[in-house]
């Protein structure tokens, strides 16, 4: 079993994962949505800097209002994003690397902001998959299917 599909059935914890699969976003879309989970795409090969990543993460998962410069924002709409009918919400973001190489701090906080979601004891469960090669990373590998 794929780990995303280990995550998908609930073998695996949600939480911030890290992947390295080439498989095309419609197609991880469609597996998330039919396993019964709502999906979010993140592309993140533009973003360099906090208010990018902010701008561009509320619009991936349609959380009200302007973030501003705020990662408290963030975090306070992030615990209101709810996955409807479905089992959580998961956030695929591909292209990390440029901001965790423009901007490592800010981009600490974003991974601490999206660890609390995911770690959250209220609302839906939710998991944050960081797609790709990057700096190295302490967040525990989706393993691929081969």
């Amino acid at each position: 079993m794929s780990g995303l599909a280990a995550l998908l059935a609930g073998h695996n914890a949600p939480d911030l994962y890290q992947w390295h699969s080439a498989a095309h976003v419609p197609d991880v879309e469609h597996a998330v949505e039919h396993a019964g989970w709502k999906f979010a795409y993140l592309d993140g090969w533009t973003i360099e800097d906090k208010q990018s990543f902010l701008k561009a993460c509320g619009h991936a998962l349609d959380v009200d209002g302007d973030l501003g410069e705020n990662f408290d924002a963030l975090s306070d709409r992030l615990a209101d994003v709810s996955a409807g009918d479905r089992n959580g919400v998961i956030l695929l973001w591909d292209g990390w690397s440029p901001f965790a190489r423009h901007d490592e701090q800010a981009f600490g906080v974003a991974l601490s902001v999206l660890g609390g979601r995911a770690n959250a004891d209220r609302g839906c469960k939710f998991a944050a998959i960081l797609r790709g090669d990057g700096p190295p990373l302490d967040l525990p590998e989706l393993p691929v299917k081969h």
